[in-house]
């Protein structure tokens, strides 16, 4: 790992404490996650050339309480006015924060941080981008450059649910068992879907954003930690490791997708295989099982074949049936088709197909077109196969799958050429 790893890494474990600190004190989070970020700033620049201080949160917290005053006084003089929290502010803008404030500096408030960025008032896209600014560390720019927005959008998201937050009223504290158990849910989702959008990318020329994906891991395996009891936690948390463990086997040269029956298992990650598989395990084992849970059973088996032909592919389309009844998810009755054609027949998983099409919760989505792709060429349908990899690739806004599913189509109609031999 290289030193600017290093600190990069430091200064995104330490942002939620350091905000958490200040919002603490101040009663304003907009206002001191602002702070955090401007103190961040100034950490990646300094630290990296002058060495880490030997408290860097300490130094953290003294740069960003200083921003802070200064934010709260100039706010101050454009109302002329003061409030309770200006008057305790030190007069030497340069002054260090009170002692009692410094002390809580050994508080680690991420846990907080991650409930509160979930809240169920917010849009998944509001919570994510927050959830990756106030925990995750990382700047408006970079968010907005991870999701391919301008920066000025990502910072309006950011703003507004910063202020639905604040217009909400709740305190910054740990919720009660039963709020917590109701906002866990959105926590996990928003952790979810962060992981998603690293490990396949909707849009863009990189199949994957591991910062997206290893910055996901890092909070759940945090929320584990801090929520050990939580089967689901644990679920999710083995289902990213799980997941994550294929990626260097997942592209070829050029960054080409290669699908998982494809894949050389011999570049999996073996450390990562082992300890998703115990997470899962002793989840399983612990009690009422969730979807996460479920997800996890089903990467476990993947990962645990030593070749594609050796899957457990009966045992994969149980789960999704369990899946399937728990969440009632129009992407999991469509992997629960692919498996059930795996193991029945490519006939099997078309019928279940047609009545997904019917649904209509999948109109257009070009996941739908690459699974009917897929079972079509299984089935000896070519040319069908062949229209449904050219829609897929149309209706994809990930460069390195639309190239992949349009090379498909491609090498499937070359083959059906007069003059070709197999």
């Amino acid at each position: 790992m290289t030193a600017g790893a290093s600190v990069d890494d430091l200064l995104r474990e330490l942002a939620p404490q350091v905000v958490g600190v200040l919002t603490r004190r101040f009663g304003d989070f907009d206002a001191a996650e602002d702070a955090v970020q401007e103190s961040l700033l100034d950490a990646s620049a300094q630290w990296p050339v002058e060495g880490v201080p030997g408290n860097p949160r300490g130094w953290l917290i003294q740069v960003a309480y200083r921003r802070m005053t200064e934010q709260l006084r100039n706010e101050q003089a454009r109302r002329r006015r003061e409030d309770l929290v200006a008057t305790q502010a030190p007069q030497d803008r340069r002054a260090a924060p009170p002692a009692d404030v410094a002390a809580e500096s050994g508080r680690d408030d991420t846990l907080i941080m991650l409930f509160l960025c979930c809240h169920p008032a917010l849009t998944p896209a509001s919570a994510i981008a927050l959830t990756l600014r106030s925990v995750g560390g990382l700047t408006t720019a970079e968010i907005a450059k991870a999701f391919m927005v301008p920066e000025a959008t990502m910072a309006q998201r950011i703003s507004r649910a910063k202020q639905r937050i604040k217009a909400s009223g709740i305190p910054f504290s740990m919720p009660a068992a039963e709020e917590r158990a109701r906002r866990l849910g959105s926590v996990l989702h928003v952790l979810y879907l962060v992981f998603n959008e690293g490990y396949a990318s909707s849009t863009g020329p990189d199949l994957q954003r591991v910062e997206l994906s290893h910055e996901a891991i890092r909070l759940a395996r945090m929320l584990h930690d801090l929520l050990p009891g939580e089967s689901e936690v644990a679920g999710l948390l083995a289902l990213m490791l799980l997941t994550d463990a294929r990626r260097p086997a997942r592209t070829g040269p050029g960054g080409a997708p290669i699908p998982l029956a494809d894949q050389d298992r011999g570049l999996w990650d073996g450390k990562a295989i082992t300890e998703g598989v115990a997470l899962i395990t002793a989840a399983l084992a612990a009690g009422a099982v969730g979807p996460y849970q479920l997800q996890a059973a089903i990467a476990a088996v993947h990962d645990e074949s030593a070749t594609a032909e050796e899957t457990d592919w009966p045992q994969i389309l149980a789960l999704y049936g369990l899946l399937e009844r728990m969440s009632d998810n129009p992407m999991v009755s469509l992997n629960r088709a692919v498996a059930a054609a795996m193991v029945h027949g490519p006939a099997a998983g078309l019928d279940m197909l047609k009545a997904l099409d019917a649904d209509g919760r999948l109109a257009g989505h070009h996941r739908f077109y690459t699974a009917r792709a897929h079972l079509r060429e299984m089935a000896g349908d070519r040319q069908a196969a062949i229209d449904d990899y050219r829609v897929a690739a149309s209706r994809t806004t990930s460069a390195p799958e639309r190239d992949h599913l349009t090379t498909r189509a491609a090498q499937l109609a070359a083959a059906d050429r007069p003059g070709r031999h197999a």
